[in-house]
């Protein structure tokens, strides 16, 4: 019973919460048309998309992907980083999905986790980093992060890269990649003063 209690205790509830929610939403097609983040839809005053946007995906490739990193980011973050954790799964999506608005007026809709996974990722990255500045994985996995979006800006946002979407008119959201490594990066720098 004591071991029960102390691997429950290990588990990341929240994020387990929210791809749990995901899965609703991807196993109910219909739900995604009032959940996906939809230009149009979010000007007639259906501002939820701005959040719930980031909970659907485009095709089970795409959800497997977006939320096992999702889960795996969710066991690395939920003891060391917790605040920051919480606080981004709230305010990030926002944060994202505004930057697009206000940055991106071509992008007509966006879903997936993947701009939430990157943020918590490079985040994570930059406190590895810090903790030892001579550790050569965090900055390895700096320049993967930094090397998939000049990717993503060469090919021109084209496809989904390995992971094939349900629809053919989708485009990888560069701007969603580059606003969450803002926030991430942002919150780094907040993280670090407050320890100054």
């Amino acid at each position: 019973m004591k071991r029960w209690a102390e691997w429950r205790a290990r588990l990341p509830w929240v994020f387990l919460t929210l791809a749990a929610l995901a899965l609703v939403a991807q196993c109910m097609p219909a739900w995604r048309g009032g959940l996906i983040y939809d230009r149009a839809a979010i000007a007639r005053g259906e501002w939820w998309r701005l959040w719930t946007g980031h909970w659907v995906h485009f095709g089970w490739p795409h959800f497997l992907a977006d939320t096992g990193l999702f889960l795996i980011m969710g066991w690395t973050l939920r003891r060391a980083h917790r605040r920051f954790a919480l606080t981004a799964l709230v305010a990030m999506p926002l944060f994202v999905s505004l930057t697009l608005w206000f940055l991106d007026p071509e992008m007509e809709r966006y879903a997936g986790l993947s701009a939430l996974n990157l943020g918590l990722l490079l985040y994570l990255a930059l406190q590895g980093w810090q903790r030892d500045w001579r550790d050569w994985f965090w900055p390895a996995v700096l320049m993967i992060y930094a090397g998939e979006v000049v990717f993503e800006i060469m090919s021109g946002g084209t496809g989904g890269g390995m992971i094939k979407f349900d629809d053919a008119t989708v485009r990888v959201a560069t701007g969603a990649h580059i606003a969450a490594g803002v926030y991430a990066l942002g919150g780094w720098l907040l993280e670090r003063w407050r320890q100054a």
